[in-house]
């Protein structure tokens, strides 16, 4: 069900710089005009989750408190510099940005899109810095305190939500960031103090830096998702993408002695799986799901067969390719806490860093991504202007198909040293997951893909911590959240209107 405003007449919601100002009068509700529909399903759904935590961290909390230790710096002298000299820019950073939200919002436009991110960002990290700058070794929470706090912030969010719908007013997006938050912290604390040890504990710094770690292949193959999407394909080849790009990695890298020789043939071999799906779909019209479930099907068995008749039979000379070491970027690695998770890394995490912030700038600041997009949405009218949509998509796929068999030599030459039958585990799926969670967007399906990471990582810490939830539970939570996400109770969830129809030029 929903509530309606009216927009003044003669004037269209959401055009123009003052549209701010004329809130007012619409929610007063003016007469003529169009009629703007406000949802219940965020208040619904914030609601239900407010009340699932409220049982969770309220009534069923462990009078246990729960402990989150922080990794001690390598170096404490260069650890101690890095954190003053980051709380420093954290500081400033966050200042001046908050200052421009609050400075845009006094003057009744709307505030850019970057600076509430970015300053949420700036307050997290001058948070951890403050942290190492003080030398916390370890936090303890006491677990039924916090999550009845948890439980009275997330009910008032919810009943907040609530309150501006029946006003017929837009829920903002800081009321769901913040419920997301806090249901987060609650329900890390609830976890944590489930352990069978009288006060239970694990490593904060060691669970971030191992969902950074196990995103890596998701990110990777959630930007290929996008790319691919945004102009317009469904790519389900994803997981024989990342497959073959284990493969090759692992065999050219150990005939030629050359890491890096393997983490381009990796690239190169998930090419070749896109070029496939490009020929066959895009050319031929053959219906694109069917077609990436065929390659998946293909890949695993073609890959396992020459696993089982070539590589087993010469593993020294076929399937010892090395590793990529981690390779720590001096200052920023030194950083507390953050540093190990994010500049500890191996040449594959800095792609990661690197791919993500090239194909959201592609996309969304240049011409090639408004002409990409263009074709995703409307390639008849993209086609009128002179733009070639199945060529842009022909390229596009292609640029996906590498950059996801990138994210394949993860397996072989990060995670593990040698290739083995289906390695990839079904992380071709849970990148569509997570691109589909993260809009379309490659920000967005980089923190949907360290969300399922962070799932994965805990999961087994929960395990040895003995916690009585179920392992399963939490591999279950990010693919729920997903069918959230795209039933809308936490926004809209849209694919690009052409997404998987082909394109005959008339």
């Amino acid at each position: 069900m929903s509530a309606t405003t009216q927009s003044p007449a003669g004037k269209q919601p959401g055009t123009g710089k003052g549209t701010g100002k004329t809130t007012g009068a619409n929610r007063a509700g003016s007469r003529g005009g169009t009629t703007e529909l406000v949802s219940w399903k965020a208040g619904v759904g914030l609601g239900l989750l407010a009340i699932l935590g409220t049982v969770l961290f309220g009534f069923l909390a462990n009078t246990k408190s729960a402990g989150f230790r922080i990794a001690e710096a390598r170096d404490p002298n260069a650890s101690s510099t890095a954190a003053w000299i980051t709380l420093a820019v954290a500081l400033a950073a966050a200042a001046y940005v908050g200052f421009r939200w609050i400075s845009q919002r006094r003057e009744g436009g709307g505030v850019d899109r970057w600076i509430p991110a970015t300053t949420i960002a700036a307050i997290v990290v001058l948070g951890l810095a403050a942290l190492g700058v003080a030398r916390v070794e370890k936090i303890t929470v006491p677990s039924m305190v916090f999550g009845w706090i948890c439980s009275v912030l997330l009910l008032a969010l919810a009943a907040y939500a609530c309150f501006l719908t029946v006003q017929r007013r837009k829920v903002p997006a800081w009321v769901g960031g913040s419920f997301a938050v806090v249901f987060l912290a609650g329900f890390m604390i609830w976890i944590v103090a489930g352990g069978r040890d009288p006060e239970p504990s694990i490593s904060l710094a060691g669970l971030m830096a191992g969902a950074v770690t196990l995103a890596v292949p998701l990110v990777f193959g959630s930007l290929s998702g996008v790319l691919c999407e945004r102009a317009g394909v469904v790519n389900i080849a994803i997981e024989g993408q990342l497959l073959l790009g284990a493969f090759s990695a692992a065999v050219v890298a150990t005939v030629t002695g050359n890491v890096y020789a393997g983490l381009f043939s990796a690239a190169v071999a998930g090419a070749l799986v896109s070029l496939v799906l490009a020929v066959v779909s895009i050319k031929y019209l053959v219906n694109q799901i069917i077609v990436g479930v065929v390659l998946n099907v293909l890949i695993s068995g073609l890959t396992s067969f020459l696993f089982s008749t070539l590589l087993t039979a010469d593993p020294e000379h076929l399937n010892k390719p090395g590793r990529l070491q981690a390779v720590d970027i001096p200052f920023l690695a030194d950083i507390p806490i953050i540093g190990p998770i994010l500049f500890r890394q191996s040449l594959v995490g800095y792609l990661m860093y690197v791919a993500v912030i090239v194909v959201y700038v592609g996309l969304f600041h240049t011409k090639w991504g408004l002409r990409v997009r263009a074709v995703g949405e409307h390639p008849q009218a993209a086609d009128t202007v002179g733009i070639n949509v199945n060529r842009t998509r022909f390229i596009n796929v292609l640029m996906g198909g590498a950059i996801a068999g990138i994210g394949g030599s993860f397996f072989t030459l990060v995670s593990v040293d040698a290739f083995s039958k289906d390695m990839s585990g079904g992380r071709g799926y849970i990148a569509l997951a997570a691109m589909i969670f993260g809009r379309w967007n490659p920000i967005g399906a980089f923190l949907a893909a360290l969300l399922f990471g962070f799932a994965d990582n805990l999961q087994s810490i929960i395990t040895i911590i003995g916690s009585p939830v179920p392992s399963q539970f939490m591999a279950m939570l990010p693919y729920a959240l997903t069918v959230i996400a795209v039933a809308g109770l936490v926004g809209r969830s849209r694919p690009p209107a052409a997404d998987g129809i082909p394109y005959v030029k008339g």
